[in-house]
């Protein structure tokens, strides 16, 4: 409580100031308070201030009354225990405001960068940014540049001219993993460094040697940072002897038992590919199979596992390949080229569910055009329509999750219909008891559940 009303007591001054200058009658209110006799002549700001000052004057008092202590004293050990006390209040509370100040001027930061999805992060640290010169192999002179450096980034920005929000242009992000920087001796440019990353080398140039010193210094300062939490991160892989064992459950127990999860915390960047995690565009995934966290591109595999009644879960390339022995996934290609790009299940191996289903109404087009009708075994909530059972792409895929299977006209009773938020999709199947097997199994799949497959009931025609 006193850390929270510590950090919210400059804006509340600052809110009490404006409203007395803004509002009359607010002015009126505050003075009232003021001159009542329980406010003892004293201001309502001073009042405010009392509880911020209250540990530090605690700390100060029991201080020096631990100091004036005989050390015989029957009351020391009480008093000792009471300052440490008091020590440790008065640090949470510096802590508190310190890592407010620090997300106040780190969301300046980002404004000024223009709030840019990939860049925004309340865990970044800001350890310097500054104006440098940027040495060009095309101009004879070097161009003005901006450097923002974080604890896992480096941002070369240009300024903007016209200055109306953001103040400055990201131009290269460069990751703080991997980057080198090193002094550069040259004539015509002095005050030279180099900073080498994966993304871009730049050769920049300082306005004086100690300028150059320093930027060089924070940068090796932020690559020690990041070289040693990957030490201490590979360290909590090593078995006792040291030996590195990929947590791979013993790579014989992969898909066999639930892994241990890695927690979303602990690390920055995906575990397979290395590359930086953030709130939109990478996002953190777990291997079903090993319990790493990994991105979607790292992730966009499917495996059966053991310990979950052998059904596909999302799993890392590199447990894709130990468990299934496939180099690359099969519908890999097909994935890059649309939804809709996937090979017809003729037969009934490869579905849960198939057959030729009648498409009536004007949804579909021509009047009662015939389809050839899948649910596929490895996407078992989503009806793929084809024109033929040979064809390599659907003109329709319907995700069955959340319809409603609802009866046809009462005058034939072949016709079934699909229904949701003003989507209705009506089917006429060849014979009754086709369609009580169709309706069966969308309604499974629109509640989520798979729909039983051939082993446990025929479904396909």
């Amino acid at each position: 409580m006193y850390s929270e009303y510590v950090k919210n007591f400059e804006r509340a001054a600052e809110l009490l100031a404006t409203w007395t200058d803004k509002s009359a009658p607010f002015q009126e209110v505050i003075t009232r308070i003021q001159s009542s006799e329980a406010s003892g002549s004293l201001t309502l700001q001073h009042h405010m201030l009392e509880p911020v000052q209250r540990i530090p004057r605690y700390e100060l008092l029991l201080k020096e009354y631990v100091q004036k202590l005989p050390a015989q004293a029957p009351d020391r050990a009480d008093a000792q225990k009471a300052l440490d006390m008091i020590f440790s209040a008065a640090q949470h509370s510096n802590a508190a405001i310190t890592e407010m100040e620090r997300l106040q001027d780190l969301w300046e930061v980002y404004q000024r960068l223009g709030l840019e999805d990939d860049i925004v992060d309340p865990s970044n640290a800001l350890l310097r940014e500054g104006p440098v010169l940027k040495i060009s192999f095309r101009r004879s002179d070097p161009m003005e540049r901006y450097l923002f450096l974080f604890n896992n980034m480096l941002l070369y920005c240009v300024p903007r001219v016209i200055q109306v929000g953001a103040q400055f242009q990201v131009r290269t992000r460069i990751d703080v993993a991997g980057m080198k920087v090193r002094e550069v001796t040259n004539a015509e440019f002095p005050h030279s460094f180099l900073v080498s990353g994966k993304q871009r080398t730049l050769e920049l140039q300082a306005r004086s040697q100690e300028e150059m010193i320093s930027w060089m210094q924070a940068c090796q300062a932020a690559i020690h940072q990041i070289e040693k939490r990957n030490e201490t991160f590979k360290a909590a892989a090593q078995g006792p002897e040291g030996d590195t064992q990929e947590r791979e459950l013993q790579s014989e127990e992969l898909g066999l038992r639930a892994p241990q999860w890695i927690r979303d915390k602990m690390v920055t960047m995906c575990m397979r590919c290395q590359e930086p995690f953030n709130a939109l565009t990478r996002r953190r995934h777990h291997c079903r199979a090993c319990g790493y966290v990994v991105c979607a591109r790292c992730s966009d595999y499917r495996a059966e596992l053991k310990y979950d009644g052998n059904r596909p879960n999302r799993v890392c390339f590199d447990c894709y390949t130990f468990l299934t022995g496939n180099v690359l996934p099969e519908d890999k290609e097909d994935k890059k080229r649309g939804i809709l790009v996937k090979a017809s299940m003729a037969g009934s191996e490869q579905s849960l569910m198939c057959s030729f289903l009648q498409l009536v109404g004007d949804k579909w087009g021509k009047a009662g055009p015939r389809g050839w009708c899948v649910i596929p075994q490895d996407d078992p909530l989503v009806l793929y329509v084809y024109a033929a059972p040979q064809d390599m792409r659907a003109h329709t895929s319907i995700p069955l999750l959340g319809y409603q299977v609802t009866s046809g006209p009462q005058a034939d009773p072949r016709v079934f219909q699909l229904q949701q938020s003003g989507q209705l999709y009506t089917f006429k199947a060849e014979t009754e008891e086709l369609r009580g097997r169709w309706v069966k199994a969308m309604e499974r799949a629109a509640s989520g559940g798979v729909p039983q497959g051939p082993n446990n009931g025929d479904l396909s025609d």
